[in-house]
């Protein structure tokens, strides 16, 4: 049985402590921006869609396939990864072919796997 964590008991305020963090710390703005980003890791089905990106440039047809999923389905899910910026694309004729936006999402997607993996 796991025990409880440790509680802080005192009421001693580390003032440099607090200032030299509170100086570092980003805009309010950036911490909404960064939640919005992890959410979109927190659906089973992008993080599937993601993790295919990772490995290949894919087309809605062939995502749909690969995760046993509608054309629709998908389609829904790359719309909310690419207005998150996670993903952006390119029309090859009638195909257009999804791909990660960058080598950042790949590193974050790879970090999560390797955190959950420890």
């Amino acid at each position: 049985m796991k025990k409880n964590a440790p509680v802080c008991d005192c009421e001693v305020i580390h003032g440099e402590l607090v200032k030299r963090v509170g100086k570092a710390m980003p805009k309010e703005e950036d911490f909404y921006n960064l939640a919005d980003l992890y959410k979109m890791f927190s659906d089973s089905t992008r993080v599937r869609i993601l993790w295919a990106l990772s490995r290949e440039k894919m087309c809605v047809c062939d995502i749909a396939v690969l995760l046993n999923m509608t054309k629709s389905a998908i389609s829904h899910q790359l719309k909310s990864l690419r207005l998150a910026n996670l993903v952006k694309y390119k029309k090859q004729g009638k195909v257009v072919y999804y791909s990660l936006a960058d080598s950042h999402v790949k590193d974050i997607f790879e970090k999560g796997f390797e955190h959950i993996h420890e």
